[in-house]
């Protein structure tokens, strides 16, 4: 079975970095699952859920587009044209400054905004982001 993200690319275009969802997101999931597995012997069920966001969430700039997804049985994707991308926010607060993950808000034209929360690395992802597209527009031009 492929990765969604394998299935969606198109001729010539190149993953230049993938993200993934930060575990820290996930600890309350894990705590409970923790807890209730030692008080009633279902936390299996919190951390199946845990195991399954993860797995489940793609997350990727190409050179063409920046691709999101997520979901298992439910599928949300997000998928912005690399030029058509206005600006990336990320929103970090000070659990997230301390453990390196927080959201990003992806604002394109003609599209109002596209959050992806809970993402590991989020300066890494809007860093390769932004070279990404500058490097596409640069080679637009030439």
């Amino acid at each position: 079975m492929t990765s969604y993200l394998e299935g969606a690319l198109i001729k010539d275009e190149k993953v230049m970095y993938t993200g993934n969802i930060s575990l820290w997101c996930l600890a309350p999931l894990i705590i409970l699952g923790f807890l209730f597995l030692i008080l009633y012997g279902f936390g299996l069920i919190f951390w199946l859920v845990a195991f399954v966001r993860y797995k489940t969430t793609e997350l990727a700039v190409t050179n063409k587009r920046v691709i999101a997804k997520f979901g298992f049985i439910s599928r949300k994707t997000i998928e912005l044209n690399i030029n058509k991308v206005e600006s990336i926010q990320v929103n970090q607060g000070v659990l997230g400054r301390i453990f390196n993950y927080g959201s990003l808000t992806i604002s394109g034209a003609g599209n109002p905004q596209a959050p992806i929360t809970g993402i590991s690395k989020p300066m890494d992802f809007r860093r390769v982001f932004m070279e990404t597209q500058d490097q596409a527009a640069q080679a637009k031009t030439e």
